[in-house]
């Protein structure tokens, strides 16, 4: 028998190069199409635990107001106007009157949201800057933020007109933050128009229509235009401007990380709270009232703003989470957020 000459190869045929680019082109084509299902499936899940967080806060208030008749306060500040300048200089702004101690419906809601040992930690007699307050305010709370939010979820420095760090007693302010605000209603009654300047003798309740401002004490029997047509917190976004659950303090100022024509720095008030607008003196660059619903392009620190797609999620006080689109009716999202003013509210 005569041996081969030529040995029969056993290897395969390899891919030639054009079957291996239409094979990668095919997988790239297959991944673009795929992710997109998957980030919308993902959004979905974080829509739903905003959602649910949302739907905690509610909870929360509805446990506060029957035990204390009354919703809490946006923030709880020294009351007695005629004699505020009594205070050390760092507890109150002259300009604003916003004073100590500071505490914002966040702090009070704590011992609702299953987070008593931390409330206890708060010593609420004291300012909510004092030292011994300081290893409290800077936890991070998951309820207080949005699993969508590119921002950031870590506590923050409270800031001056220069954005320099703000400071008390020679110490730098840190704050949890939160991504969800209280409404104020239409109105905005901080900066100027809180202090002795606005006309009002630093009771903002003159002019304030909404369910949270300085010092509020809104009963749901107060919320005559209906629970459920009544909007009593909102999202906002740390990609925008920094919110926090903890304090507003004296002499702080939110700074918009977006620039727009329309937007700049507001006053400490604005740490937790927002409003829809038409508010007094607030105009755009042609003079007409400005009335910012969910993620309105002025990109207002006073504004509810949210990283869901077309829209944000508010609760409403009969304790419904609901996105609001971000094309509403401006003028029906205006009416949505005052508690007495007798609007008519159709669909939304």
């Amino acid at each position: 028998m005569k041996a081969r000459l030529f040995p029969v190869s056993s290897r395969r045929p390899a891919f030639t190069l054009i079957e291996l680019l239409v094979v990668i082109a095919v997988i790239a084509i297959l991944v673009s199409l795929l992710l997109p299902a998957v980030q919308q499936v993902r959004e979905a899940a974080r829509q739903t635990q905003c959602e649910d967080r949302m739907h905690n806060l509610g909870i929360a208030l509805h446990s506060y107001e029957s035990t204390h008749r009354t919703l809490p306060p946006g923030y709880v500040s020294f009351g007695h106007y005629p004699s505020i300048a009594t205070l050390p200089a760092e507890d109150y702004d002259a300009v604003t009157w916003d004073a100590a101690p500071g505490w914002t419906w966040g702090a009070m809601l704590l011992p609702n949201l299953e987070q008593a040992p931390l409330y206890a930690q708060l010593d609420t007699r004291l300012s909510a800057w004092h030292p011994a307050n300081a290893s409290a305010v800077v936890q991070i709370l998951d309820v207080f933020l949005c699993p969508s939010v590119s921002g950031s979820d870590e506590p923050f420095h409270a800031v001056d007109p220069g954005q320099s760090n703000l400071t008390k007693g020679g110490r730098s302010i840190r704050l949890g933050r939160s991504h969800y605000v209280a409404s104020h209603g239409q109105e905005e009654c901080w900066g100027d128009c809180s202090g002795p300047s606005g006309g009002y003798g630093g009771n903002v309740a003159l002019l304030a229509d909404g369910p949270f401002y300085r010092n509020s004490r809104t009963r749901f029997r107060d919320v005559t235009d209906g629970l459920s047509s009544t909007v009593m917190l909102g999202e906002h976004t740390s990609r925008l401007s920094d919110k926090t659950w903890a304090a507003v303090v004296p002499g702080a100022i939110v700074h918009p990380r977006i620039k727009t024509p329309d937007n700049g720095p507001e006053s400490a008030a604005t740490l937790t709270l927002v409003h829809s607008g038409p508010a007094l003196g607030e105009v755009d660059l042609f003079g007409n009232p400005i009335i910012h619903p969910p993620n309105f392009p002025t990109l207002h620190v006073g504004q509810m703003q949210s990283e869901h797609p077309g829209g944000a999620y508010v609760l409403l006080g009969d304790n419904v989470v609901r996105l609001v689109s971000e094309v509403v009716d401006r003028h029906t999202f205006a009416a949505l957020t005052s508690i007495a003013e007798g609007e008519v509210i159709g669909g939304y």
